[in-house]
């Protein structure tokens, strides 16, 4: 069975100029951290979001390595400045070469 890596987040739909606003990110995800054992025995391989990033307009405004020791599902919650109108653009980066993203735009109120 093939797990569905599926990414949400949340951002405020406007922001005032220079107002500080709290994100939040989630991606469904099963972070097999590489040391536990299946059912025959053998080690599953390890399988983890290893980077998540957020940008604001192309400048970057989290950059976050990830170890196995994170849980599934693994969840952010960060500020960010916004100082124009835009788009948030949310990467998460997997050990199997996968890449997740996601857009959310936010306008100026």
């Amino acid at each position: 069975m093939v797990e569905e890596v599926k990414p949400r987040v949340k951002v405020p739909k406007s922001a005032k100029a220079g107002e500080v606003v709290t994100i939040k990110a989630l991606i469904s995800h099963k972070m097999e951290s590489g040391q536990r054992k299946g059912s025959d025995g053998n080690l599953i391989p390890r399988q983890i979001i290893n980077r998540f990033t957020c940008d604001l307009n192309g400048v970057n405004v989290i950059d976050v390595a990830i170890d196995p020791a994170v849980s599934t599902n693994p969840y952010f919650e960060f500020d960010a400045k916004v100082d124009a109108a835009g788009e948030f653009k949310f990467t998460w980066y997997d050990d199997d070469g996968s890449v997740y993203e996601d857009v959310k735009p936010i306008e100026l109120g």
